[in-house]
């Protein structure tokens, strides 16, 4: 079984997104062990990659502060296993199929399964390309993570039916960050999914208060945050994790 389903078992998800390396990977450590104290479920982290066509600003701006300072996947990787010293919940890596494909895929995910990680989130990866990823995935038991958006419309049955782990649900269109308000119609999308399969859902993109959030995981399963948290991360630098464990404490609060 998915050790994923574990972070959904308690009721609803908070899934918080971190990028590795920013402002440096001490920070990133400290962040997430303050995020896992404070209440999160499932930890998602993102690998720097120089052209982040899924993102917004914010996390372009991580991004690029991770890379500047000289991040690398195999960093990261030691990043997790330091980690996996005592986080014990769910985490999955959120980058680019470029990414997987440069270090050489099979050699990515043999090291997720070495290191303890669960899943792979590759938003460019188009569903009717991911038999280039999944047959390894499956051999390293690493869920690939697939993604439902506002315009998948004909193809959500197609998706779910097929879906591990859990599924994203984009909240709107365009790329990531911190919306007002979110006025795609959610609750028949998620419908579509539950008719096709009992993988659980999550939302994200435009999340960044209590209140979206607690909305949001009543229509899903739980409610994932980048930009808001990344923001955090920008004001405060190398001494954003208490600051961090806070927010996550008032969203999982919410929820």
């Amino acid at each position: 079984m998915s050790k994923i389903k574990e972070a959904f078992a308690k009721g609803k998800a908070f899934i918080p997104f971190i990028t590795c390396g920013d402002p440096d990977l001490e920070t990133t450590k400290a962040v997430v062990r303050e995020a896992v104290r404070n209440g999160a479920d499932l930890i998602e982290l993102g690998i720097p990659f120089s052209d982040p066509t899924a993102e917004g600003p914010v996390i372009q701006g991580a991004n690029l502060r991770a890379l500047t300072g000289g991040v690398t996947t195999d960093k990261i990787f030691d990043l997790v296993r330091d980690l996996r010293k005592d986080v014990t919940i769910p985490m999955v890596f959120m980058t680019y199929a470029n990414v997987v494909f440069s270090y050489g895929t099979e050699r990515f995910l043999s090291t997720c399964k070495e290191i303890g990680m669960d899943g792979l989130i590759l938003p460019d990866l188009p569903f009717e390309e991911k038999d280039e990823f999944q047959p390894l995935c499956s051999k390293y038991g690493v869920d690939l993570i697939s993604l439902i958006a506002p315009t998948s419309e004909n193809r959500i049955a197609m998706i779910a039916k097929e879906a591990e782990g859990f599924i994203y649900v984009v909240s709107s269109l365009g790329v990531t960050g911190m919306r007002s308000e979110i006025k795609t119609d959610l609750d028949s999308i998620v419908k579509v999914i539950r008719e096709n399969t009992n993988v659980p859902c999550a939302i994200g993109f435009g999340i960044s208060t209590p209140e979206q959030a607690a909305k949001m995981a009543g229509i899903s399963d739980g409610a994932i945050v980048g930009s808001a948290i990344i923001k955090i991360l920008e004001k405060y630098g190398k001494d954003a994790a208490p600051h961090v464990g806070e927010y996550v404490r008032s969203i999982k609060e919410a929820l």
